[in-house]
């Protein structure tokens, strides 16, 4: 029997780009696109072989009691009452959600750790939905000891985004978190703003942001000082005359496993938008948890994108879709 997947926020920027990649990865998926105005979708639906579903987040119970089991359920939108993880949850399916930064994920944790999840449950809340953190991997994996992580990533206005990621971007202020000296400090983010030098030499004002990136990247590093930034500027493809790319930034200071202290920038961008490469980092994540990669299918728990895919695959797969990753390194 074919494997259901539903995607809630179906026919978005985000989640209808990633039905379309995952139709392209899996002729037989079961593919839903659900959202408050399913005939908003009709149109990808047909395209891409898909049905669709009429569901409001804040009260999904009676659409899907109708639908019936599922493997997985894909928030590509706000779930601000954790109800599509409730029902993952209650019936033993997948869950993948992008929207949820640090201080929203504490809920989701304990209900998992009451109800142990039968099927990944992965919060996916990082820049890109772990497109960054995932293409740091490998170069962090170089490292013996890391001092320092600074992720950021550029917005350009011209980027066509769908209406509620463009209200998310337009909210990105207040609180953020910050590892600093090895402490954890949440700050008004914009009182911490930096410069970031982009390939071309261009600069742009950035702050700091509390996405899932800075505690993962702690984790993964030990490094004393960690922050994630955010700001808007033109992207490299409106500079060179082309549609509005989507780049993020990750720079590494610390010493090798040679021995030398060096500083590493690693330059990762998107030349179809931000709401493209967040439809990868969702597709990467969706691949290996419905195991369609060949691999078997994961263990149920908690996950995050860089402790459920190797860095490798995933890289690989933003390559195909034309995400440019470089970096370059310089003596510290």
């Amino acid at each position: 029997m074919a494997q259901r997947v539903l995607i809630a926020g179906g026919y978005g920027v985000v989640g209808g780009t990633a039905a379309r990649h995952l139709r392209g990865l899996a002729p037989d998926l079961d593919i839903i696109l659900a959202g408050r105005s399913p005939e908003a979708g009709a149109a990808l639906a047909r395209e891409i072989g898909a049905s669709t579903l009429q569901l409001d987040v804040a009260d999904p119970t009676a659409a899907l009691a109708d639908l019936g089991p599922v493997d997985l359920i894909v928030a590509a939108l706000q779930d601000r009452g954790d109800t599509l993880i409730q029902a993952a949850l209650a019936q033993g399916a997948a869950h993948i959600g992008i929207t949820k930064v640090v201080e929203e994920t504490g809920p989701a944790v304990f209900a998992a750790l009451h109800a142990p999840p039968r099927r990944p449950i992965v919060l996916a809340g990082h820049w890109a939905a772990g497109v960054l953190i995932l293409a740091a991997r490998p170069a962090l994996a170089e490292f013996a000891r890391v001092e320092s992580v600074a992720m950021a990533a550029l917005f350009d206005a011209a980027d066509a985004v769908g209406p509620m990621s463009a209200s998310d971007a337009a909210a990105f202020s207040g609180r953020a978190l910050l590892r600093r000296e090895g402490q954890w400090a949440w700050v008004d983010g914009g009182d911490h703003t930096r410069a970031l030098r982009l390939a071309d030499g261009h600069e742009a004002t950035v702050q700091p942001l509390a996405t899932l990136d800075v505690p993962s990247l702690a984790a993964i590093t030990g490094a004393p000082d960690i922050r994630f930034d955010f700001g808007e500027g033109e992207s490299l493809g409106t500079r060179a005359g082309h549609r509005a790319s989507h780049e993020g930034v990750i720079e590494i200071a610390g010493t090798l496993r040679s021995g030398q202290r060096v500083r590493r920038r690693v330059l990762v961008s998107d030349p179809k938008g931000v709401g493209h490469m967040t439809a990868l980092g969702t597709l990467v994540v969706a691949e290996r948890v419905l195991g369609l990669d060949g691999l078997p299918l994961p263990a149920g728990g908690l996950q995050l994108p860089e402790t459920l895919v190797a860095p490798e695959a995933a890289i690989a797969r933003f390559e195909q879709f034309g995400v440019r990753i470089t970096a370059e390194t310089d003596p510290a």
